[in-house]
């Protein structure tokens, strides 16, 4: 899966979400922008490339006919990438989004042989002139559903969790966080050294055995399934055993899984209205961004009516906080599992820190596989 390292090596770059400014790509203003985006798979996958599409819809909602779009499906391997991207550079598109960690490479090659237009690349380190990179702060979503686990009571949640790199490391830790505070807030008794077990699926997305962990997670007795694959999969498979849910990229309840009570969801349709905008204004310039809830860059769904209103109201305040740049999830202490202080206490961990991040916190049952 192409996606395998998407946002390991963005370390390299150092200047995530800073948004280090470089040359100009377009010197002139546009009445119209053709956009072209390279997607994973299919958009009705329900998860990864169904997010970008939503987010494509959502461009195309917005900009109208100062827009004219298009896209390829099923864009895997960097091979086809690089025909793929080639061709619309070609074809004259002013801008072309490369919309997984696979295209990087691809883009980049291409991105070089035509400096007149602008790529975009998702996941990315790797910048050009006229290549810029852009991501999604998914750990703050994760935090706050962690949260609303807590207040709720569950305090022994099972996680079916993809790859061991940083990303979903982060994610994992950050909905640990969360759902610490949330039993403490709630005045709930918990073992504090397992409230989240995880297991481990090595891949983005695997239909079969999200389904076996989530059902194998629910017969233990875990009393929340945490989905973090690429499909609805483990979260479906959670309400078939009768047990409650908590979905990932997409709103899952909308592919089957109703019992989830809320999703931690991409939304890539803002950044995709302003990177657009920018071409169309002349004045795009490279950056790497890497946004969170105060440029509605990610998104939480609608609760499920199982969420008691109180418990909405206080995890919509914290995402209040978020929304106006007010987020300190990993500021200390914190402690890993094995009581290692990992970051000191009025201390915040740093971007470094995060993109780079190999360690569960207290709280979590599972290690990271290598």
């Amino acid at each position: 899966m192409q996606r395998t390292i998407r946002f390991v090596a963005l370390f390299c770059a150092l200047a995530v979400f800073c948004c280090a400014a470089a040359v100009a790509n377009a010197a002139e203003k546009k009445d119209k922008v053709k956009a072209a985006f390279a997607l994973l798979e299919t958009i009705d996958d329900q998860g990864w490339t169904t997010a970008h599409y939503d987010g494509i819809q959502y461009l195309q909602e917005k900009l109208g006919d100062k827009v004219e779009v298009g896209y390829t499906e099923n864009v895997i391997n960097p091979a086809d990438a690089e025909r793929v991207l080639r061709d619309y550079a070609e074809q004259g598109y002013d801008v072309i989004f490369a919309t997984t960690f696979g295209h990087m490479d691809p883009a980049l090659q291409v991105a070089k042989d035509f400096p007149d237009t602008t790529f975009e690349h998702c996941s990315g380190y790797k910048t050009a002139p006229n290549m810029g990179t852009y991501f999604g702060r998914m750990y703050q979503a994760e935090y706050l559903a962690g949260y609303m686990a807590g207040l709720m009571g569950y305090s022994n949640v099972g996680t079916v969790a993809t790859q061991p790199i940083p990303e979903p490391i982060r994610g994992i830790n950050a909905f640990t966080l969360g759902l610490t505070r949330g039993l403490d807030e709630a005045g709930i008794k918990y073992d504090p050294e397992k409230i989240n077990t995880v297991t481990w699926l090595k891949a983005w997305r695997d239909p079969i055995n999200e389904t076996t962990l989530a059902e194998t997670l629910a017969a233990r007795g875990h009393d929340l399934i945490r989905q973090m694959a690429d499909t609805p999969d483990s979260a479906k498979a959670a309400c078939a055993a009768g047990t409650p849910a908590i979905g990932y990229g997409v709103d899952s309840a909308k592919y089957g899984a109703d019992c989830a009570l809320v999703s931690t969801e991409w939304n890539w349709g803002p950044i995709y209205v302003q990177q657009v905008q920018q071409v169309l204004e002349g004045d795009w310039k490279m950056q790497e961004y890497w946004g969170g809830f105060e440029d509605n860059a990610i998104k939480i769904s609608e609760f499920n009516k199982d969420v008691p209103q109180d418990v909405q109201d206080k995890v919509n305040a914290v995402k209040k906080e978020f929304e106006a740049g007010n987020e300190a999830i990993f500021t200390g202490p914190i402690y890993a599992q094995n009581g290692t202080l990992m970051v000191k206490e009025g201390e915040q961990a740093s971007d470094g820190d995060l993109l780079t991040m190999r360690w569960l916190v207290k709280g979590v049952s599972g290690s990271i596989p290598e």
